[in-house]
């Protein structure tokens, strides 16, 4: 990692602490006092470092390594260098990352983004509005009437959050982040630019012309949810848009009208879900799949990024493709997409 102009470490820590927070295995025990101030990745290691090795193939790059610590696991342990603290485990990518939190808490948690406390002067906040303590409001926030906002939630510069709209407990939104018609729960972090409840992309061909379907739901956002930079949410038609509990969204994806995502669900960058689309709990959708209106998807799906959802997907299915269909299908049609591209003396 360069030098830490950003994120400073909150706290030292020994390897010995480190093998005691993970439960990771210390193959040198003389080296438990081995400070540890730094997270590096393998290639870009520093002194007081510790880094990660996932997989065989970087086992090599071991040998000649100069940091405090590395997590690694069994099958890489003998191209640690003596001198360099091994930490054995199973698990190497999250045991780093755990390590990672206990020194960068910061990092995971956003901040105020002008490293404020408290109500700017440079604020509109309406009258009728209420903050609970410890809440940070930033310069040139837009608050309206009857907004509702719980302690410790942090509102950075710029952001608008609209007539009769309800945030929860510490909770973070970004600059440039626009709330309407949203009820949002406690510890969801919205991102630069991202914008909530706004009209549904309804419409009918009438005798003039096009004519708009009034959207009268709102959008539900549930607890610790985090949703990425210019993504967009819109809000129900007649019933409502909701976002459920844990549900982690990237940058850029568009979720339209009456759209119910499930619990613990991953949704990647691009990703673009119409109107009245379902969801079940613990999905991932990969990066730009397109799900067409009114399709069930199960819980506990897959979905092969750049897909095209047409259809309903059972619960627990891997499916992926244009249109999508399960992953056996697809790839059995690809092996024989394949197959006819090859010459006579290739196929034999």
């Amino acid at each position: 990692m360069t030098d830490p102009i950003f994120f400073k470490p909150a706290r030292t820590l020994t390897v010995g602490e480190a093998a005691e927070i993970t439960g990771a295995s210390l193959r040198d025990g003389y080296l438990s006092d081995v400070v540890i101030t730094k997270l590096a990745s393998i290639e870009q290691p520093s002194a007081g470092a510790v880094v990660f090795v996932g997989n065989k193939k970087h086992g090599k790059a071991l040998s000649e390594l100069k940091v405090a610590a590395v997590f690694c696991s069994e099958d890489v342990v003998s191209f640690v260098p003596k001198g360099v603290a091994a930490l054995i485990t199973n698990q190497p990518h999250k045991d780093f990352s755990i390590i990672g939190r206990v020194l960068f808490p910061e990092a995971i948690k956003p901040l105020s983004l002008l490293g404020d406390n408290g109500i700017s002067p440079q604020a509109y906040i309406h009258p009728t509005a209420r903050l609970e303590e410890n809440v940070t409001v930033e310069a040139g926030v837009a608050i309206g009437r009857d907004v509702e906002i719980g302690s410790g939630t942090v509102i950075a510069a710029g952001a608008v959050i609209g007539a009769n709209c309800r945030v929860g407990r510490n909770c973070y939104i970004s600059s440039g982040v626009s709330l309407q018609c949203c009820l949002v729960g406690n510890r969801v972090y919205l991102y630069p630019g991202v914008r909530i409840g706004q009209d549904g992309f309804g419409y009918l061909s009438g005798a003039v012309g096009i004519e708009k379907v009034p959207q009268l739901g709102c959008v539900i956002i549930q607890d610790d949810v985090e949703i990425g930079a210019n993504t967009t949410i819109d809000r129900g038609a007649l019933s409502d848009t909701v976002i459920g509990e844990g549900t982690k969204i990237d940058n850029l994806v568009q979720i339209a009208h009456n759209v119910r995502i499930g619990r613990f669900c991953i949704i990647a960058a691009h990703t673009g879900i119409a109107g009245s689309v379902t969801v079940g709990d613990m999905s991932v959708l990969g990066g730009r799949v397109g799900i067409s209106d009114h399709v069930n998807i199960g819980s506990k799906v897959q979905i092969a990024a750049s897909s095209g959802v047409m259809n309903d997907i059972p619960d627990g299915e891997k499916w992926g493709g244009i249109p999508a269909r399960p992953f056996k299908q697809w790839f059995r049609e690809v092996a024989a997409l394949r197959n006819i591209g090859k010459s006579s003396r290739e196929r034999s």
